[in-house]
This record gives structure tokens, sequence and C-alpha cells, in this order.
């Protein structure tokens, strides 16, 4: 007899689909389709950048990752969701 044992406590990265920015909020659609935002000046770079730079907001690592080439910044969709900021509003 063969038996297959499955683990079910598995956990996936968050992963996401779609990223943009609006009046100074950086907007994120999740696989699972929940759309979460934070306010750009919560990051160091981000708080400093104009709206146009803000905009420029591109998909990294499958979805994983946030990046602003003209920036030079990344941020990770997993640290937005564990609210790891860098500054305090």
């Amino acid at each position: 007899m063969n038996s297959i044992t499955i683990d079910r406590n598995i956990t996936a990265e968050p992963v996401a689909i779609n990223a943009w920015s609006k009046d100074r909020i950086v907007y994120i659609e999740l696989t699972d389709y929940r759309i979460i935002s934070f306010p750009a000046d919560r990051f160091r770079l981000l708080k400093n950048a104009d709206n146009s730079q803000l905009e420029k907001v591109e998909l990294r690592l499958n979805g994983s990752a946030l990046r602003w080439e003209e920036l030079d910044e990344d941020i990770t969709v997993k640290g937005i969701l564990e609210g790891r900021f860098q500054l305090s509003i």
C-alpha cells in the first residue's frame, strides 16, 4: 500500500499582480485580489520623490517586490504586509 503525506502548513510568499501610485499613495493588488495601500512618505526615498517619479513603480521578482528604477528603491511585498516601514507617521 502506498501512502502520501500532505503538509498543510506550506505557506506561500505574498505576490503582487499589479502596482500603481496615485496622490502619493502606493497601491498593490495581490494574487488573491486584495488591494492594499500605503503612503509613499513611509519610505525615505519615496518621501522625497515627486508624483511622476512615484508613478513609475514596477513589479519585480515575479511580483514579490516593487521597484522604482529612477529612485533606485526596492521594497518587498512581504515587508509591506508585515508593516516594516522606514519612517513613522
